[in-house]
């Protein structure tokens, strides 16, 4: 079913403006090592969470399948140049060290990739090109 389009925008409920949207979201990623390559699956499930002692490293996934990895372009296949989603990364370290968020193949970051403990940072990516995403610090 498509969606009402009226003065250029979409109208998702019935306009009630006390109505809750709601969502979905899967279990959070919860990685405990100190190195860290992201699935596709994994990133785009919304939340991640750090809980590590010392320093951690994310890389982000492949955008492109290659040699068996499943890339991003392949999780959300529906995604036109543009489309956007999400991630939430939440760093539960418990002395010292940043959650450091690296490229992947087909990425590019704009903004802080550093995640300090007891803190956390929303990104947003955007496809780029067919090949490409920028991950964008938003908060």
């Amino acid at each position: 079913m498509a969606l009402p389009n009226g003065a250029g925008g979409y109208q998702v409920g019935d306009g009630n403006l006390s109505e809750v949207q709601l969502g979905t979201q899967a279990t959070p990623v919860a990685l405990t090592a100190t190195s860290n390559t992201l699935t596709a699956q994994q990133l785009t499930g919304g939340i991640i969470t750090s809980t590590n002692a010392s320093a951690v490293a994310i890389t982000l996934p492949i955008v492109v399948t290659a040699s068996g990895v499943t890339g991003v372009n392949d999780v959300v296949s529906s995604a036109k140049v543009n489309s956007t989603f999400d991630v939430t990364i939440i760093n539960l370290g418990s002395s010292s060290g940043a959650v450091t968020v690296g490229v992947g193949t087909g990425w590019t970051i704009v903004g802080s990739a550093g995640v300090a403990i007891s803190t956390s940072a929303q990104f947003r990516a955007r496809k780029t090109s067919d090949t490409t995403y920028t991950l964008y610090r938003v908060a």
